[in-house]
């Protein structure tokens, strides 16, 4: 920021004392011209003083200018023109630097009005708080889904709903919450996401608040639909055969819609009529299973949740593994990172689970010569404990992985379709997830999320 004229103006200065007091040192030591001495002497004194001056005036300058900064304050101004050249190319400089940092405090209220905009403008709520409970910023669809005009402080939320109030206070930075919700317009649920940001004074949480009923709803309907359409399916598989062979018997027993006879009756109908009693025994018995499987979908026990060691259930899961049928021709590979994970959930229920997606593999390679399943144990992208089970068989098509938590849907003769709808339910009630992604002909891995 110092201009060559300031700089040029302080080593002249400091050269003309150096030279003044040189001359009077040397006529002060010859002892001569007494009266020369006292002049350099002087003049000395008086540049000393005005270089003083000079720089007090441009460090008060330069201090002035640096406490306005610090004091947020841009609107300076400098002489444009001073009768000093040096203080002239600094006020010049100080004006180009102040002009700067105007510029960017009116960019950065722009981009500040900008995302401030943004986020009104959104259907989800958000709501800015510190670890003390104040809140800083509350969006309008917040303040519309609770019905307040200001948000001052999470007390606030207490009075409208004390489930609302306890999830938003137990919630931690990167954790996802439902909760229900009782709004004015009717009862509701609401999906909270939570993260942290850091400032140089305190932290802060940002939480999203969303409306998820109407998606939920859509979701329940059609997850209805396909199971109402895959139970109608199986139903009619069963009931078609009995109604077609209690016809094809009522017309062996019957003549012009009258019993035949006792004597009418020979060892050929008979047979025909006991074979045909035989299937429709045969159906009742599979459609009073299709019943047992569906009432066994609709009661998952509630899980024991204990805290066990990773390593000590993949011994179990190995051995489970042997006493499937025809395991020994497919490799199986464990793969953990850490040896003292651990996993919070009911044990018993989660080796139910990883031994259907298993069996599942196994079978789905029965024609692969060179299948290999994998179970990956370890944390995911939130860093929550991951089960991951992986097989290179056929994989599952596109169309198909959409169907195949649904209940009943099978794409085997010999299927009963309630594996992956159970595995899926006793991960609900544990409060995690099972997602699958498939690459046909390469790749399927099921993936448990606690």
């Amino acid at each position: 920021m110092i201009s060559r004229n300031l700089y040029l103006n302080i080593v002249f200065r400091v050269v003309l004392i150096t030279g003044l007091s040189v001359i009077a040192g040397f006529f002060l030591a010859q002892g001569k011209s007494f009266f020369v001495t006292i002049i350099c002497m002087f003049i000395v004194v008086f540049l000393v003083f005005n270089l003083i001056h000079y720089l007090n005036s441009a460090n008060r300058t330069i201090r002035f200018f640096f406490e306005a900064i610090r004091n947020d304050d841009s609107n300076l101004s400098f002489p444009a023109n001073s009768k000093n050249k040096g203080m002239n190319e600094l006020y010049q400089s100080m004006t180009r630097v102040n002009e700067q940092i105007r510029q960017l405090k009116i960019e950065n209220r722009q981009q500040e009005q900008y995302f401030r905009t943004l986020i009104e403008h959104l259907a989800t709520g958000i709501i800015t708080y510190n670890s003390e409970g104040f809140i800083l910023h509350a969006n309008t669809a917040v303040k519309k889904l609770l019905s307040v005009n200001v948000l001052t402080h999470l007390r606030q939320i207490e009075r409208i709903d004390q489930k609302l109030f306890q999830a938003i206070s137990n919630i931690r930075p990167f954790n996802n919450r439902l909760v229900s919700f009782s709004a004015e317009h009717g009862d509701t649920r609401l999906s909270l996401k939570a993260t942290s940001l850091k400032t140089d004074v305190e932290e802060l949480t940002i939480l999203s608040i969303q409306d998820i009923k109407s998606e939920l709803d859509e979701k329940e309907i059609d997850s209805w639909l396909k199971l109402i359409r895959v139970l109608m399916h199986e139903i009619m598989n069963s009931i078609t055969p009995i109604t077609s062979l209690s016809e094809s018997l009522s017309k062996v027993l019957s003549k012009d819609g009258n019993p035949v006879l006792p004597e009418e009756v020979d060892e050929k109908a008979i047979a025909k009529t006991l074979q045909g009693l035989k299937v429709i025994r045969e159906q009742g018995k599979g459609l009073m299973s299709f019943v047992e499987s569906y009432r066994k979908l609709t009661r998952v026990p509630e899980p024991d949740k204990k805290l066990f060691r990773v390593s000590d259930f993949i011994k179990r899961i190995q051995i489970l593994f042997k006493s499937l049928e025809k395991n020994e021709r497919i490799k199986l590979t464990v793969l953990l990172k850490d040896p003292d994970l651990e996993i919070f959930a009911d044990e018993n229920l989660i080796s139910q689970v990883l031994i259907n997606l298993l069996k599942n593999a196994l079978e789905a390679n029965e024609e692969n010569p060179f299948a290999e399943i994998k179970i990956r144990f370890g944390t995911g992208p939130d860093n929550h404990p991951e089960i991951c089970v992986i097989d290179n068989g056929p994989g599952i098509s596109e169309e198909n992985l959409d169907e195949i938590f649904v209940p009943f849907f099978t794409t085997r003769t010999n299927g009963s379709g309630i594996g992956l709808s159970i595995s899926k339910q006793i991960m609900r009630v544990h409060g995690g997830t099972l997602k699958v992604k498939s690459v046909p002909g390469k790749e399927t891995q099921f993936c448990l999320s606690f």
